[in-house]
């Protein structure tokens, strides 16, 4: 059985599905480049989940930070990932329970980078802050 952490990430990305411009591009933690066909695309990871031990129920309640990239090629990449960008937060924030997997869901940053590449290529990074718990001797429940 999965992790709470990888079932709240597994949920995110079919939660994505659809996103404007995007359609089934969406990866997990993928380490190879993106051919230009490829783009526009997500990429999602998790950067930090933080616990803190509940001692009135034997608990934790954790702080997982989720990314979300925003990977586009063209003339303008931060124009181009926009609509994108719009897309996935309205869906991301839609249901703050993740399908009952989470507590909560709030927005954390919003960051742009310019990359050259063979056209301009832009990475939208899109950071979340996902409340959950888990049993403490159980990642899974």
């Amino acid at each position: 059985m999965p992790s709470k952490r990888e079932s709240i990430l597994a949920a995110v990305a079919t939660t994505l599905a659809g996103t404007t411009g995007v359609g089934t591009r969406i990866y997990r933690s993928r380490p190879e480049a993106f051919a230009r066909a490829e783009t526009p695309a997500l990429l999602i990871e998790w950067v930090a989940d933080d616990p803190s031990i509940d001692t009135s129920l034997p608990t934790l309640t954790w702080r997982l930070t989720a990314r979300i990239m925003v990977i586009v090629r063209g003339d303008i990449p931060d124009q181009i990932a926009d609509p994108v960008v719009q897309s996935l937060h309205t869906k991301i924030t839609a249901d703050p329970s993740i399908g009952g997997r989470a507590m909560d869901v709030q927005p954390l940053s919003v960051t742009f980078e310019l990359l050259d590449s063979d056209q301009p290529t832009g990475v939208v990074t899109c950071d979340y802050r996902i409340f959950y718990r888990t049993t403490f001797n159980d990642l899974s429940n």
